[in-house]
């Protein structure tokens, strides 16, 4: 019997707005992908990201051509060659490891390599805002032990000093998203070791960031925009001390986990990162945040609704999924 494809495309709720440097969204679309063959079914979840080219359409269109293919037997190694990273594959990836989970009825960490999964820390994200917004919504988290800071570029400073008032004892990560210019580099990075942030992520545009091996880090530098997959690390050395590793820009679990292997040889730290998406599409990341340094794994935090079954958050601790999600 051959192995199925079914495609569809769900749009979940954001809670109020998710805003970032690049603008906002109320509302998450998604594209699932599900893998059927002798009664069971795999699934993997993406998030098209227009940063990267992608839309909704493109991706349904990348995955509907992989049909016929599968059908005639292509796996999760074909795969790798078949399709570059990105969101399309990401989708099928993460459906061929449910799948061969459920076949073989051993949990897709162990296929992994992992002895065992254990519960994860997750960021909670603050979307860029006016001071005062963004100092409100940090009270309502104050008791997070890891926030991340959406900025902007302009008035960062101010919004800085906001959600440390407001969030004395959380550790902080912020995220620029490219908005910061090499000419205001410096200032931005003093304003984060004088409000004691741990990690910033993607201050330049990922084409303008060879200052970064210039320049004194002052605060850990993430690479984001600029860390796609296993290939792109070398590039990276001297610029950043960390790379943030997301399922939709490897292209799925399989190449996230050779690239996190590959940036802990090369000496980056890891943060296990995300699209804002349901706990489908978190559920495999999980496995890449055991490896982590600093896990963002909080897109289901942010909807107002999840799917069902969801992972499992108390506050911000993430149980690993369960075998009825993922995996």
């Amino acid at each position: 019997m051959p192995t199925t494809l079914k495609i569809a495309v769900e749009t979940f709720p954001i809670a109020g707005k998710f805003v970032i440097s690049r603008g906002a969204k109320t509302q998450a679309q998604v594209v699932t992908a599900t893998l059927s063959i002798d009664g069971m079914q795999g699934r993997g979840e993406c998030v098209p990201y227009a940063r990267y080219g992608e839309s909704v359409e493109s991706v349904v269109a990348i995955i509907e051509a992989q049909s016929e293919a599968i059908s005639a037997g292509l796996d999760r190694a074909g795969l790798q060659g078949r399709l570059p990273p990105g969101a399309a594959r990401n989708a099928l990836d993460c459906a061929f490891w449910d799948l061969e989970a459920k076949r073989s009825t051993q949990p897709a960490y162990r296929r992994a390599g992992f002895d065992r999964l254990d519960a994860l820390i997750t960021a909670y994200t603050l979307s860029v805002g006016s001071p005062e917004d963004m100092k409100f919504a940090a009270l309502q988290a104050a008791d997070r032990p890891l926030l991340k800071v959406k900025l902007a570029g302009e008035g960062d400073e101010a919004r800085l000093a906001a959600v440390r008032e407001a969030a004395p004892h959380a550790t902080l990560i912020v995220d620029a998203n490219e908005a910061w210019r090499a000419e205001t580099l410096a200032a931005n990075l003093s304003a984060c070791a004088h409000y004691r942030v741990a990690l910033v992520e993607q201050p330049l545009p990922a084409d303008q960031d060879e200052i970064l091996a210039e320049i004194p880090h002052l605060v850990p530098i993430c690479a984001d925009e600029s860390a796609h997959d296993a290939a792109s690390l070398a590039s990276l050395k001297g610029r950043y001390d960390a790379v943030n590793i997301k399922l939709d820009k490897t292209g799925g679990l399989t190449e996230a986990l050779i690239m996190a292997d590959r940036a802990q040889k090369l000496g980056f730290e890891i943060m296990a990162g995300c699209m804002v998406g349901t706990s489908l599409a978190m559920a495999p990341a999980v496995l890449v945040g055991q490896l982590a340094s600093y896990v963002d794994l909080d897109g289901p935090l942010l909807l107002a609704r999840d799917r069902l079954p969801g992972l499992a958050y108390d506050g911000s601790t993430l149980a690993p999924p369960t075998p009825d999600l993922w995996g």
